[in-house]
């Protein structure tokens, strides 16, 4: 059997996507956020990719996210209010 060289994603759980999460969830629970577009990483290298509420009822505005998403910095990117 051949071992990969090196593993590039962690095992552990990562604090700042929690914070991330659930900061975005009591955003929700306001009624400040109207829909999300997302992609998640699970262990083993899969992701799904969905939308929800507004940004599934309009998906050329999600598209316009994603894109943004695409051309920023990824530790800016979570936030466009800063």
């Amino acid at each position: 059997m051949r071992r990969r060289p090196f593993h590039l994603v962690q095992n552990h759980v990562s604090s700042d996507t929690v914070e991330c999460l659930e900061n975005l969830l009591a955003e929700a629970r306001e009624g400040k956020i109207l829909g999300a577009a997302f992609c998640v990483m699970y262990k083993g290298s899969e992701f799904i990719a969905d939308a929800t509420g507004e940004a599934r009822r309009n998906p050329v505005f999600a598209r316009g996210m994603v894109a943004f998403l695409d051309d920023q910095p990824v530790h800016h990117a979570y936030d466009t209010r800063r």
